[in-house]
């Protein structure tokens, strides 16, 4: 199905994902600013939103090696 779109096409929709996770990477960020700011931070949940982050980075890294593919 894929065959189907442009590679314009294709490049929209891993844009808009791109976004997505920039949005939530962002979203992420800012948990850790709150935890941060708490008198005691717990460091299961900074462990575990650092984790995210990470994840978050990957898979930008991913989509954007996808999107250099289709240029």
């Amino acid at each position: 199905m894929t065959a189907l779109l442009s590679n314009e096409e294709k490049a929209g929709i891993i844009n808009q994902h791109l976004k997505n996770l920039h949005y939530n990477k962002f979203n992420i960020e800012i948990s850790i600013v709150e935890e941060t700011a708490k008198t005691t931070p717990e460091a299961e949940v900074l462990a575990n939103l650092n984790t995210q982050l990470a994840d978050f980075d990957s898979r930008i890294e991913a989509l954007e090696a996808e999107l250099d593919k289709l240029v």
